[in-house]
């Protein structure tokens, strides 16, 4: 029974209530825009992150930066109408690099990397539809399925504390190492971590919102954050990017270990959002499995395969999804509240991009941090399920990809069950999961 506060502010909610079900899932119009809104703001960053990286294979930087908006939008609607889930749906870092970085720097060009990403896009949309995404989903051991918050959640803690200066990476030995926390960037960030578990003890609501804005706010005097020259701006042209895919091209049969890269990350990453995500927001039965779990993997493979048109590869369901669920986001109109905003950055672009990296770095961090609660959970006294798990955490931590994590995660628990004489409690779909896993690691070391 929805507690008296929550079912009358939904009572009120007419079309939305009905349409979204916000009595089913006990939350209200109101908790549902302000996760919005909380999301959006931690997936800002994405509109300078994502054009930047592109722009390093030579995709025009401005036109990158509308195709982004526009995938974020399309995306974020598409699971809100259709999925009814909190997850807002759009280009992933790790897709961008693939493209923008890796393929470039081994000579292949932008619109064949983005024919790449479209094929894999269009590989997850088949095997969606034929229900293979959710057969290999449901076969993933109950372990894993419980310790994938804590590996997401180390992911995003640290692009938490990336973000703030508080840790750096040595590019010599690649090694992570202390940033200046004396630095007024890593100030600002531990001003708003500090903001944000205040409020939070006190149970304000929307304390990451708050806690983001108030971050900004004072990045002020310190030229953290920096007020635009013009507050509203028309969009950048997509002309650059229309229709440039390169399909054909990218059917090179030598450009395979890449798309397996492609398809293997993203499949694995968005298997772990969607769990992950779908926990925080209580979305999970008793197995850790979700209820209709299909609809958000036709909804990313639809992104996946049609953001390439418009320059931006690999779209997937946002890992930054989880500071709208941890603000109380239950639904599908957390993510239509979050695709609103990104449809107004279309004009208001530079307000977007006025909040640093350091006021979003807090919700960041703690978000990941409470995202490890989940390994209590785990039975770790019995080695052949928790260290898998911890095998997990640690290749996240290391690969800096959480895609990579749960892969290796899953290739642990077979190796691990079958050396410990424990074959027999492998169901036969994970031994065959663990072949092309081997050559994803394979191709892995060698790009």
């Amino acid at each position: 029974m929805a507690e008296p506060s929550v079912t009358n502010a939904v009572s009120g909610g007419g079309w939305l209530q009905r349409r979204f079900k916000l009595y089913q899932r006990q939350t209200s119009v109101k908790i549902e825009c302000l996760a919005g809104i909380t999301g959006f703001l931690a997936a800002a960053y994405l509109l300078v992150v994502i054009p930047g990286l592109l722009a390093v294979g030579g995709i025009d930087k401005g036109a990158a930066l509308t195709g982004t908006i526009i995938v974020l939008v399309a995306g974020s609607l598409l699971m809100a109408f259709y999925a009814n889930l909190p997850f807002m749906v759009g280009p992933g870092i790790g897709g961008s690099v693939l493209v923008g970085i890796t393929l470039a720097g081994d000579g292949i060009t932008w619109p064949v990397g983005l024919g790449i990403a479209c094929w894999s896009g269009i590989l997850f949309f088949l095997l969606t539809i034929l229900g293979l995404r959710e057969v290999v989903t449901r076969s993933i051991p109950q372990s894993i399925k419980l310790g994938l918050t804590a590996s997401i959640g180390i992911f995003v803690a640290l692009l938490g504390f990336r973000n703030a200066g508080l840790v750096t990476a040595n590019v010599k030995t690649h090694a992570l190492g202390l940033g200046d926390f004396t630095a007024p960037g890593a100030l600002i960030a531990l001003l708003g971590l500090l903001i944000a578990i205040g409020l939070q003890a006190r149970r304000v609501p929307g304390a990451i919102l708050w806690a983001i804005l108030l971050a900004t706010l004072a990045g002020l005097p310190f030229n953290i954050t920096h007020l635009p020259a013009e507050w509203i701006s028309l969009p950048h042209s997509l002309t650059p990017l229309i229709g440039k895919v390169d399909l054909l091209g990218a059917l090179n049969i030598a450009f395979l270990p890449f798309l397996f890269i492609f398809f293997a990350s993203e499949f694995f990453s968005t298997m772990g959002t969607t769990l992950a995500v779908g926990g925080e927001a209580g979305l999970l039965d008793e197995h850790g499995n979700m209820k209709n779990i299909n609809r958000p993997f036709v909804v990313d493979s639809i992104a996946a395969a049609l953001g390439p048109i418009f320059g931006i590869p690999a779209a997937t369901a946002l890992i930054e999804s989880a500071a709208a669920a941890e603000a109380g986001g239950k639904t599908g109109l957390t993510a239509l509240t979050a695709a609103v905003m990104f449809l107004l950055m279309l004009l208001l672009t530079p307000i977007a991009l006025m909040i640093p990296k350091e006021a979003t770095a807090p919700a960041l961090i703690l978000i990941g941090l409470n995202m490890f609660s989940g390994l209590r959970k785990v039975d770790l006294s019995n080695f052949t399920e928790g260290l898998p798990v911890l095998m997990m955490v640690m290749a996240t931590l290391i690969s800096n990809s959480f895609g990579t994590g749960i892969a290796a995660g899953l290739l642990f628990y077979v190796a691990i069950k079958v050396v410990a004489g424990k074959a027999r409690e492998v169901p036969v779909s994970l031994y065959v999961l663990a072949i092309p896993l081997v050559y994803y690691f394979a191709t892995l070391t060698h790009h």
